[in-house]
């Protein structure tokens, strides 16, 4: 009965955080549960969900690491997070090779792509905002409900990456801002490098250019897709990285944006930092930040789970788009609608889309128990 309060959470909290990890660092005992495996979707099926492949979530994560750190940081809840987030702002400054004024911190990167959007719908009114089509929508979406129109460029017919080249042909008095995702969401698709920073180089001479790397560890080699050279060379660019993938925290909320110091104070005003995140949130992104073994590992199951999908779907006479992602889209023979509603009725959520005329699935690439329960349904719908 002597021991406080505080010390009595902060034992009870490790405790949790020890079954969660045991019996080994990366074991995920509870990945057989449906109902731990992610939320419902709105509609409930008609059979227990038993694999949630709709939202691009990382279920190896959380680390050990940052469970550990939330552990130890919900007791200090009472106290804002201010020092942490310095020490977070600078960990990254230093490791993107930049000042920390140069990083501002949100509560996931949808956050800053929204005050993004704000910022030019409102200084430049009746802008517009190119990007390609179909791509991650958050940033345009906020900008056409702020007033701003959408120029979309088609991605290019049969690979279906960004076609670089009309998009700077489509630069003009009017652009207000260029978006691109890289890797892209919904396709998957990565841009080469050294044509995206080319492109970058020219553009954002004319206009600002933000680049959305919330896939970039995907491709296996971040720093050799990232634009972050450009910034440094104090260019018109923003990019906007997130711990929502790789890192496992898409429920805690954290992401960044690299950028020039006075682009970032003028976006701040719409959205993102410190005084938005939580201490456990902090703590846990300091935990995890640079724990190489858990990216490793995390990335490795990501690609075994990849290469799994790539055989079934060969196997069931699919073809699809090669990924830099933790997802995959490829072409199906119904329409969409009825396509996610079979697969869901079979207990595997999934997203579908269309455009170039066709009916397009995307999976997210799951446990192996997962993406064998993929299999079983695809089996059962094709």
């Amino acid at each position: 009965m002597s021991l406080n309060r505080r010390e009595w959470l902060r034992s009870g909290l490790l405790a949790g955080v020890g079954l969660a990890a045991a019996p080994a660092a990366y074991c995920e005992p509870w990945l057989d549960k449906p109902e731990l495996a992610g939320a419902l979707p709105p509609t409930a099926p008609k059979v227990a969900l038993k694999a949630r492949l709709s939202a691009n979530e990382n279920p190896y994560g959380p680390s050990p690491k940052a469970l550990k750190a939330i552990a130890e940081a919900a007791p200090e809840g009472f106290l804002y997070p201010f020092q942490y987030g310095m020490q977070l702002q600078k960990m990254i400054a230093d490791e993107e090779g930049v000042a920390p004024e140069q990083i501002l911190l949100s509560a996931g990167s949808g956050a800053l792509l929204h005050a993004t959007a704000l910022q030019y719908a409102y200084t430049n009114p009746g802008g517009s905002v190119l990007s390609a089509d179909p791509t991650y929508e958050s940033l345009v979406r906020a900008a056409v409900q702020h007033g701003m129109t959408w120029d979309k460029v088609p991605l290019t017919s049969g690979t279906y990456d960004h076609n670089l080249e009309e998009m700077e042909k489509r630069v003009n008095d009017k652009t207000s801002l260029v978006y691109v995702c890289n890797p892209n969401n919904p396709t998957g698709v990565t841009i080469n490098p050294e044509s995206l920073r080319a492109f970058v180089d020219r553009v954002s001479a004319k206009k600002p250019v933000f680049v959305d790397e919330a896939y970039i560890h995907y491709t296996g080699d971040p720093k050799k897709y990232t634009v972050i050279e450009n910034i440094k060379k104090g260019q018109n660019v923003m990019v906007a990285k997130t711990f929502s993938k790789i890192y496992g925290m898409a429920g805690l909320r954290m992401g960044y944006m690299v950028g020039q110091p006075d682009t970032l104070k003028a976006i701040s005003k719409w959205g993102g930092g410190v005084g938005n995140l939580s201490m456990t949130t902090l703590r846990a992104a300091l935990a995890c930040y640079k724990d190489d073994e858990f990216i490793k590992y995390s990335l490795s199951k990501g690609l075994e789970a990849r290469e799994f999908l790539y055989a079934t779907l060969k196997q069931n006479g699919y073809t699809y788009l090669p990924s830099g992602t933790n997802f995959v889209l490829f072409p199906i023979r119904m329409k969409g609608d009825d396509f996610t509603k079979k697969m869901m009725d079979n207990g595997v959520s999934v997203r579908q889309w269309k455009f170039d005329g066709q009916f397009w699935c995307r999976v997210s690439l799951g446990t192996m128990d997962q993406m064998k329960a993929f299999a079983d349904a695809l089996k059962v719908v094709s």
